[in-house]
């Protein structure tokens, strides 16, 4: 039994390797030329696998095709920063929910099988929410110096497109990656309002839609945006400086909410280890012990939604 598990928890960590690799990968900047693989390579036959996976991910492409929900789940991946196609994902989360499930029947039974299978899911999609709120607030932080580099840019004599494009490429992650897109965007014909009103809805950023109708107005009646820029950038500095004194009020309460969150989970499993009997009445004791579970979950995400609810502050 200690072998099957030692031999599970090492599928998991390679399993969560693979995903790292592939949430971690980047588009490579190389000419097409240069990408192009040697005669050779070009001849080789697929493998079973490749085939396999290829069929997998056309079926569940054509799956969420159908569906309508491609975009929406492409949508999700952009702004969480992973590089990778939705069929792909849904693989691997799938793959993910596989082997927890055949972790949790070989450790707990069944029920904690369905219990890991239907979990997984929540997990990911938990994660992908996490990191597209993490590159948001990135990005809102990155705000104040962009705007700057966008003032340099046009007291140095560039256009508005070449600005954006001097700021795309010197700015980091994610501003130069939504940057970039607007310039691209731009190129292909759209009007380049409309592309910054609609990096700001994907950011959800408040000062960056300033910013875009600072530009569209500038556009339309003329002076010195450079000027208007820095203007617009001292009140989003100032506003920057009252969210982070907020945060840091709010600090403590937060932190005594995932102290308060995490706790029944980490008492369960030290208990689910150290008396394993005591654990087992739950789920032996037939519907009372079932209702128990249900009962306290369900008070769990009432007050998990509840201390959420207190620690956010919108000002």
């Amino acid at each position: 039994m200690s072998s099957l598990l030692i031999g599970m928890g090492l599928l998991v960590l390679a399993g969560l390797l693979g995903l790292f690799v592939v949430f971690r990968s980047r588009t490579p900047r190389l000419p097409m030329d240069r990408r192009r693989l040697p005669r050779t390579a070009q001849e080789q036959t697929p493998s079973q696998l490749s085939r396999l996976s290829g069929v997998t991910t056309e079926a569940i492409s054509e799956f969420l095709e159908q569906r309508g929900w491609t975009r929406r789940v492409a949508a999700a991946l952009e702004n969480a920063g992973i590089k990778s196609s939705p069929a792909d994902f849904l693989v691997l989360v799938t793959v993910g929910a596989l082997v927890a499930a055949a972790l949790g029947a070989v450790v707990g039974g069944a029920l904690l099988a369905m219990l890991f299978l239907i979990v997984t899911p929540m997990v990911a999609k938990t994660a992908v929410g996490f990191l597209g709120n993490r590159r948001k607030r990135v990005f809102a932080d990155q705000l104040d110096d962009t705007l700057q580099l966008f003032s340099g840019s046009l007291r140095a004599g560039h256009s508005l497109l070449r600005a954006v494009d001097a700021v795309a490429k010197e700015s980091p992650a994610p501003t130069s990656e939504e940057l970039t897109r607007v310039v691209n965007e731009t190129r292909l014909g759209m009007d380049l309002d409309d592309s910054l009103s609609q990096a700001a809805k994907r950011m959800e950023s408040e000062d960056f839609s300033w910013v875009a109708q600072a530009i569209g107005i500038h556009r339309e009646v003329g002076g010195d945006l450079a000027e208007v820029l820095d203007r617009v950038a001292g009140t989003i500095r100032e506003r920057n400086q009252i969210r982070r004194q907020v945060k840091t009020l709010a600090a403590e309460g937060k932190m005594s909410a995932y102290i308060l969150m995490g706790l029944p989970v980490l008492i369960a499993a030290v208990l689910t280890v150290i008396s394993t009997e005591y654990i087992s009445q739950f789920l032996t004791s037939g519907f009372l012990g079932y209702a128990m579970i249900a009962v306290a979950l369900l008070m769990f995400a009432i007050g998990g939604f509840w201390m959420s609810r207190v620690v956010k502050i919108q000002f």
